[in-house]
């Protein structure tokens, strides 16, 4: 179990768990690099990469960090962030960081059970889904659910955050 999975059985939240088999990177790439573990989620699930979101923790102003829950196919836009959260500049936060706020490692980032509860965004486009796929807290692991609930659990609002 994982604080994500903890947390969506403690508020009696309607989910399926899904594991997969995840292929470690054999070499140093960040994760910036161009491996993405949500487009890995969604091929060995066998589900469309707009269905599987991605946890990304930024920062704002460089005073307050937060959360964007997007597809793992999509590119997030830090000037549409900043817009939904009312500030003036968003950036990618640094990995020591997320994994310190969040209480998770990087490519196993959850929305859900995190350390520190951040403020959280999650894009416009989960609503055009009946469930979503986010991280479950460890790579290999996913929760399905839908995306009010995801919304509920979070406070988080929602916005557009992809172009």
């Amino acid at each position: 179990m994982t604080p994500a999975i903890d947390l969506v059985n403690k508020k009696s939240i309607p989910h399926q768990i899904h594991e997969y088999q995840h292929e470690p990177i054999h070499h140093s790439a960040s994760n910036a690099g161009g491996v993405s573990y949500g487009l890995e989620a969604a091929n060995k699930l066998g589900v469309s990469a707009e269905q599987v979101f991605k946890t990304l923790v930024v920062s704002l102003d460089g005073k307050e960090l937060a959360v964007a829950v997007i597809p793992a196919s999509a590119k997030l836009s830090m000037k549409f962030l900043a817009k939904a959260a009312k500030a003036k500049k968003a950036a990618m936060a640094d990995k020591q960081e997320v994994e310190r706020s969040t209480g998770y490692v990087l490519g196993g980032v959850s929305p859900l059970g995190q350390k520190k509860r951040l403020r959280t965004f999650i894009d416009s486009s989960a609503q055009n889904y009946d469930t979503i796929y986010v991280s479950a807290g460890k790579r290999g692991l996913e929760i399905e659910l839908t995306s009010q609930h995801l919304a509920d659990l979070l406070s988080a609002q929602i916005d557009q955050l992809v172009v």
